[in-house]
């Protein structure tokens, strides 16, 4: 069953705040195999003029992957998680993550379309900091295979 057009548009309230620490930088930054020393080494941050380490790019997706749940578990909208498969991702900042950012993510549904009976749903999350300010926004495409015919 297609997904409800209606719902393009929908944005869901703000997730609770996510602070950034340092050692999940590290972690994350250490899991993709990401060796720039900005990630993880404070002084090196600060030759390239952050005040402290900062996050690598797709760190964000953690969370803003987490707030997308908001429009995934909708009941009315009625998607099928268990046929859900990631199709893209995109990125665009206006600064990079640092460690003490306290994040909220804004999503909304962007687009909804049928391909080949595959449901496509396209969800922007607004990432903005504690003051209010934009951090960066994120793209995250789903799509829902068609079921299977018996």
């Amino acid at each position: 069953m297609a997904l409800d057009q209606s719902f393009v548009g929908r944005t869901y309230p703000p997730t609770k705040p996510y602070e950034v620490g340092r050692e999940k930088i590290r972690e994350f930054a250490e899991a993709v195999g990401e060796a720039n020393p900005v990630y993880t080494d404070q002084e090196a941050a600060k030759a390239f003029g952050h005040p402290d380490v900062i996050a690598p790019p797709t760190f964000v997706f953690a969370i803003t992957y987490r707030a997308a749940g908001s429009v995934i578990q909708d009941p009315q909208l009625g998607l099928d998680y268990s046929r859900v498969v990631h199709g893209s991702q995109k990125f665009a900042y206006t600064r990079p993550v640092r460690v003490g950012d306290r994040l909220t993510v804004t999503s909304t549904i962007e687009a909804i379309k049928s391909l080949a009976g595959n449901d496509v749903l396209d969800i922007r999350g607004e990432v903005h900091d504690e003051a209010g300010e934009h951090v960066v926004t994120a793209w995250t495409k789903l799509v829902a295979r068609a079921a299977e015919e018996a």
